[in-house]
């Protein structure tokens, strides 16, 4: 087995996420990467080429690839069982991830956890649970959703109408629950009663939105938006997936704003970034109207629902932020970030606009007039492959080059990140100096 057998099999029968496919099988922009290593911060291809891993894997990864602790505790964990199931069994990995999450909150609001697979089953999970309250509960007219303009809460058919980014989820929306798409908290407090009084839940990502070009939210935006739900008797949905255990510089972004919701969805960094894992924390009045009776029961899972070796990772991934005072260790880096990216954003001229959260970071590329670039020239990609030549690695959100590192990034590394990004900026500009798209 080498590179070129496992692309040549890959494009044979391989279907990758949001790839166009024809181009992917003709090398378009670029030979697909194979990555074969992790360790720290960065990864390794099948060349032996080493790549600072500057999206954390899809927004994943969280204590650096190939960390002892997490894989000694999956290690640990594969001597005793990897799989069990949870439908009518219990297994200690999830009993003690359960609690330690809850505990992550103040008594008697987030009391329970729902795991699941990833973020999409996570937001899933909370729509039937919303739904299902509100029928047992005596109010069957509200079963209808308030989401916000180009949001993303995963692929899924009742997450994806939840979806405001029409290229990805308008052909579905007719399949999945009602759902009022509003521009912000000036569109909510327009809402007429009748809409009021037919809406179950609002959800929303906090702080930051993500395929929305990492796009932030006006500071105190979701404590507002917390009032407004009390005083309507509408649930509050958090989806954590992308803004959860750091990456906003608090472990979860509602902190902030000292909001605590209904139901918090988390994914991706729940593991530490290693194993499908999800989790649907719901608060302890909601789930004891589910309580009495088989006609109440949540009929919904899945059958690595607290997977033991996802579970056992998560646990792992938890006693490394105390170990590793991980969110301590994050202003320093955060400000760090912050600088380098200014400096960028100064130097190059094809940089609209940097937008920031943490350590969750968006670079917009734009033309010199200030206007966006025609999609079908794709510079965010292009520039996202040249950047390889400077060992960086990253996936773009149209003209966005998103910087989202590990959180156990040196500042030596987002030194590299950033000068690589800056560098393939300029090269870009350097091969294209004379077209149109770039003056």
């Amino acid at each position: 087995m080498n590179t070129e057998h496992w692309i040549a099999a890959d494009q044979a029968h391989c279907w990758h996420p949001f790839t166009r496919q024809d181009d992917w099988v003709r090398g378009e922009p670029a030979d697909p990467l194979v990555l074969v290593e992790g360790d720290g911060s960065w990864l390794v291809d099948s060349e032996g080429k080493r790549y600072i891993d500057g999206n954390a894997s899809i927004w994943t990864n969280v204590h650096g690839h190939k960390h002892p602790l997490i894989n000694q505790a999956i290690i640990d964990q594969l001597g005793k069982v990897a799989h069990t199931s949870y439908l009518g069994f219990a297994n200690p990995r999830a009993s003690e991830l359960a609690e330690r999450l809850c505990a992550m909150f103040p008594p008697k609001t987030l009391e329970r956890v729902f795991f699941s697979d990833d973020g999409s089953t996570a937001v899933e999970c909370a729509l039937k649970m919303e739904i299902q309250y509100r029928i047992q509960t005596g109010q069957p007219e509200r079963v209808h959703f308030i989401a916000f303009d180009q949001a993303y809460h995963g692929d899924t058919m009742g997450a994806a109408s939840l979806g405001g980014v029409g290229e990805f989820f308008d052909q579905f929306r007719k399949f999945g629950f009602p759902v009022k798409h509003l521009g912000g908290l000036d569109d909510l407090e327009a809402l007429d009663h009748e809409v009021i009084e037919k809406t179950a839940a609002v959800i929303i990502e906090p702080l930051i939105q993500g395929v929305n070009q990492i796009r932030p939210w006006p500071k105190g935006m979701l404590a507002k938006l917390r009032q407004w739900c009390d005083r309507h008797g509408v649930h509050l949905i958090l989806d954590e997936v992308m803004t959860g255990f750091g990456r906003t510089g608090k472990m979860f972004a509602c902190q902030h704003e000292e909001v605590i919701p209904d139901y918090l969805c988390l994914a991706k960094g729940l593991s530490g970034g290693y194993l499908p894992l999800a989790a649907t924390m719901v608060r302890g009045e909601i789930y004891n109207a589910f309580l009495g009776g088989a006609d109440k029961a949540l009929y919904y899972g899945h059958s690595y629902t607290a997977n033991q070796l996802g579970c056992a990772a998560g646990l792992a991934s938890l006693r490394v932020f105390e170990q590793e005072q991980t969110l301590e260790q994050l202003p320093q880096k955060i400000e760090f970030l912050s600088e380098q990216l200014a400096k960028l954003a100064d130097d190059e001229p094809l940089v609209y606009e940097v937008r920031q959260c943490g350590m969750i970071a968006g670079i917009e590329l734009r033309g010199r007039d200030g206007q966006p670039f025609d999609k079908q020239w794709r510079i965010g990609e292009k520039v996202s492959v040249m950047a390889r030549e400077y060992q960086v690695l990253t996936r773009p959100i149209l003209d966005t080059l998103v910087v989202m590192p590990p959180l156990s990034i040196s500042i030596d590394e987002i030194d590299i990140l950033c000068s690589g990004l800056a560098s393939a900026i300029r090269d870009y500009v350097g091969m294209h100096h004379e077209q149109d798209e770039v003056l």
